[in-house]
């Protein structure tokens, strides 16, 4: 698939603005002919940002200059990108310096003070520092290093004009928000969480969470109704202070946070500079109109080093459960429950199943596509975390992939289903058509801890209790709680020592009692070593057995998978089983 960059290349060579040698390794600028290597991740940015000069800016090539040594300089110092009022190239006007995109924010404001000081030198009136998608224009004659917003603008004038109070507005051809690619919308995020962060001023599950708080407000105020032409809010006005800025985005939190009070109840804990910096970094983007793989990918990356040890808990890998939720047959109108939903990814995944079901009904409807699997999300999807913070985690990633997080709860999936009840009736007994989960494997439920535990039948002992139990044998339990009898179905990701370990046959019993076992997937050992658990497991899938149901001799589909998509590093393989168990599978239940 063609990046943005390399269409901006594309049609900048088809438009006559560049050049490009060497099977694209170096460009040519025109109509000066100056002549850099596209290995180096500046040029990238500068290559982008001329072209933008040229196409959005309106901006002649011919009063662009490059590399433009400054006078009087010791050692020699260049500008990167230099705008001019003359064909002759003698009258500075905008002096523009390019950095990768990614530097930190500490060397932005280096970079953004090299602008002006090059401004200056040449006498400029604007200056503009462009780091990727993050950029900073200002006015050269009214800036001071105490209080550098006075003179920031909401970006360079067009074509000479005048300086605007907004930039980013609904519709508007150049100006409206765009969506991103995954590489750049993984930078964006890993900036807002530097900020956030702070260098370690904050613990990352803080600043996690306050930068959920600002994507949440981001998507709000992409979402809200305007009309065309109208600025969007989440961006920095002409002369705007940080203060002002936080005011406006802390106000649609406040309102957002009314409205939908279980996703987030605390206010923005972050002071009004962070907020300021993490706005530069997001405000021209679009998250609703970035396609969801995309953001999924992006937010489960940024999500990795959050959940990886640092809270206790692990991603199942997207490729098993993407398998896992491929083998169940899901539809817009059964009822699907995870009870240890972490981050969401099998909510999320069984909802991107009920979207391509969409797009394949009614492939030129999209109302009736958007109906069919809204309503599945809202209605149909429910969640589990124990864990409050992690719980919001997977709202915040449901609404980033356009909703299904209603029905996520932070609760304890083993206590009382009468207590989850009381919380959101939809948590019932003998309710759902599908449950997929991989619950916490190795933790121990003590009965001196939990009262609940005396209530479970595996946690019988005979005619006594267990003073303790493994966390992934009671979820077995709960989960046949929850299925639907007769033809509800479970898969879930268990520790091989409930299939093979004789002193767990009682497990395997009470299993086998009430479901019938339609299919065991053993994973390769690596399998969630990349994401910080190492333990040998396999996929099981059952159906729950009516109440007066007969047993009987069936067949149980069995397959080993030795290759998943990716090793245990994390690297991807040409190899993956899980196709090919799919299609066996299919065969199989014919």
């Amino acid at each position: 698939m063609q990046s943005a960059f390399e269409k901006i290349l594309k049609d900048g060579e088809r438009k006559g603005y560049f050049r490009l040698h060497n099977g694209g390794a170096k460009i040519e600028y025109l109509p000066s002919g100056h002549k850099e290597n596209l290995s180096d991740p500046e040029e990238k940015v500068r290559a982008e940002y001329y072209f933008d000069l040229i196409e959005k800016y309106n901006y002649p090539a011919a009063r662009i200059g490059l590399e433009v040594e400054m006078p009087d300089r010791t050692p020699e110092r260049y500008a990167d990108i230099v705008i001019y009022e003359d064909n002759a190239q003698r009258k500075p006007y905008i002096v523009v310096e390019c950095k990768k995109d990614g530097i930190s924010d500490a060397e932005f404001e280096q970079a953004t003070k090299q602008a002006i000081a090059n401004a200056r030198v040449l006498r400029a009136p604007f200056s503009n520092c462009v780091a990727g998608n993050t950029r900073r224009a200002m006015e050269t004659g009214v800036w001071n290093d105490k209080e550098p917003e006075k003179a920031t603008i909401t970006d360079i004038p067009i074509s000479y004009g005048k300086v605007e109070e907004f930039r980013y507005k609904k519709g508007d051809q150049h100006w409206d928000l765009k969506p991103i690619d995954q590489e750049d919308l993984k930078r964006a995020f890993q900036k807002c969480h530097d900020t956030l962060w702070a260098g370690g001023k904050r613990a990352p599950t803080t600043a996690f969470d306050e930068f959920a708080k600002i994507i949440f407000v981001k998507i709000r105020d992409e979402k809200k109704g305007r009309r065309t032409g109208d600025p969007y809010d989440f961006q920095i006005k002409t002369h705007e202070s940080a203060e002002s800025v936080y005011k406006r985005i802390n106000a649609i939190y406040l309102e957002a946070k009314k409205i939908d009070p279980e996703v987030f109840k605390e206010d923005l804990k972050i002071e009004p500079e962070e907020l300021y910096t993490v706005v530069e970094h997001l405000q021209g983007i679009s998250l609703d109109k970035t396609d969801l793989d995309t953001k999924g990918v992006a937010f489960e990356h940024f999500m990795e080093d959050f959940f990886k040890g640092k809270s206790g808990q692990f991603f199942t890998p997207r490729n098993i459960v993407s398998f896992a939720v491929k083998m169940m047959s899901i539809k817009n109108d059964d009822l699907v429950l995870d009870p240890a939903c972490g981050s969401g990814g099998f909510l999320l995944h069984t909802l991107d199943e009920v979207r391509h079901q969409a797009a394949e009904y009614y492939p030129n409807e999209e109302k009736e596509q958007w109906r069919y699997w809204h309503d599945f999300a809202q209605n149909n999807l429910f969640g589990i975390e124990i864990n409050d913070s992690i719980a919001r985690v997977a709202k915040m990633n449901m609404i980033i992939h356009d909703d299904g997080h209603t029905n996520v709860i932070g609760h304890d999936a083993l206590n009382d289903i009468e207590k989850m009840k009381a919380k959101n009736p939809g948590f019932a007994r003998n309710r759902f058509d599908f449950i997929v989960t991989n619950p916490p494997f190795g933790a121990t439920v003590k009965r001196s801890e939990h009262p609940y535990l005396e209530k479970f039948v595996l946690a019988q002992n005979g005619k006594k209790i267990r003073d303790n139990q493994k966390t992934e044998i009671l979820f077995i339990e709960r989960c046949v709680d929850f299925l639907k009898p007769e033809t509800g179905q479970m898969a879930i990701v268990l520790p091989d020592g409930i299939l093979t370990n004789s002193s767990l046959q009682y497990v395997r019993d009470f299993l086998m009692e009430r479901c019938q076992i339609l299919a065991v997937v053993s994973l390769p050992q690596f399998a969630f070593t990349h994401f910080g658990a190492g333990v040998k497991s396999s996929l099981v899938f059952v159906r729950r057995n009516g109440m007066k149901e007969k047993l009987k001799r069936y067949k149980i589909f069995m397959a080993i998978a030795e290759h998943i998509g990716y090793d245990a590093t994390g690297r991807t393989e040409t190899q993956n089983d899980l196709y090919k168990i799919l299609e066996e599978y299919e065969k199989f239940r014919k």
